[in-house]
């Protein structure tokens, strides 16, 4: 059964067997994994791990795909699948910690990280296939052009380590940029030195919103010159020359003061 990629789903299908046995070698599935595979189109990594693990939940939007894969596999509860948008996907329903893997739509996958983000205290780790630029942006380090708002809206919350490059002819049909392997481990909770994750994301969104901004400018609505002087932090910084420790710094100072 053939299947025509869509362009509304973001599908560029990975062919490569290479980087597919490199993929599964890197996440390591052990038979119990509680793992479940965002968008498994038409099976790359679907079949490899099964393989491996006693069952496997996949989260599909595509009723072609649905449709396929329910043709391909026996519904003997070793493949589960779960119809609809990963998006909007209750990963609370599923037994833990989970285990997450997948090609990302790249067209949604900033959102989908952030998703995923909040189910981070049930998630043991996460490989993900992404556009190369985005794996740069999360693990990218102060005062470097990739470093932004999802660099530190990351990585307070996550370790994590580009793993591979994935060249655009590993895929039918070949998507016209480079693509990469990170794999996404949540810090322990003693590690998270933001409490309240609310003020800090608006205060993270705040800086970046204006990067090329003075601190003075972006987060006037948040800290006088006196706060940043308490911080020890210069006013005349930009927001990419903070480290994830000084907006988690300014998230407390603030937090404290309401």
């Amino acid at each position: 059964m053939s299947h025509q990629a869509k362009k509304r789903f973001g599908q560029n299908f990975l062919v490569d067997e290479g980087i597919i046995a490199d993929i599964v070698n890197a996440i390591a599935p052990k038979f119990e994994d509680n793992m479940v595979e965002i968008g498994p189109g038409l099976g790359a990594l679907t079949r490899p791990l099964l393989k491996r693990l006693k069952c496997l939940h996949v989260v599909e939007i595509d009723r072609d795909i649905i449709a396929r894969l329910k043709k391909e596999y026996p519904q003997d509860g070793r493949l589960i699948i779960h119809e609809g948008d990963a998006l909007k996907f209750d990963l609370g329903e599923l037994p833990t910690p989970l285990r997450i893997a997948g090609n990302l739509p790249y067209n949604i996958s900033s959102p989908l990280l952030f998703r995923f983000a909040e189910f981070a205290g049930r998630i043991s780790d996460m490989h993900f296939m992404l556009q190369n630029e985005v794996v740069e942006r999360m693990v990218a380090e102060p005062s470097t052009p990739a470093y932004g708002r999802l660099s530190v809206m990351l990585q307070y919350r996550f370790y994590m380590e580009k793993l591979l490059d994935v060249p655009p002819e590993s895929f039918r049909p070949a998507p016209k940029v480079n693509s990469a392997i990170v794999r996404m481990i949540p810090l322990p909770e003693d590690k998270i030195a933001v409490k309240n994750g609310a003020l800090f994301a608006r205060i993270v969104g705040a800086a970046f919103g204006q990067r090329r901004k003075t601190l003075k400018n972006t987060l006037r609505d948040f800290v006088d010159e006196q706060g940043f002087q308490d911080l020890g932090i210069d006013s005349r910084l930009r927001a990419e020359n903070l480290s994830v420790a000084e907006f988690a710094k300014i998230t407390s100072y603030l937090d404290i003061k309401a």
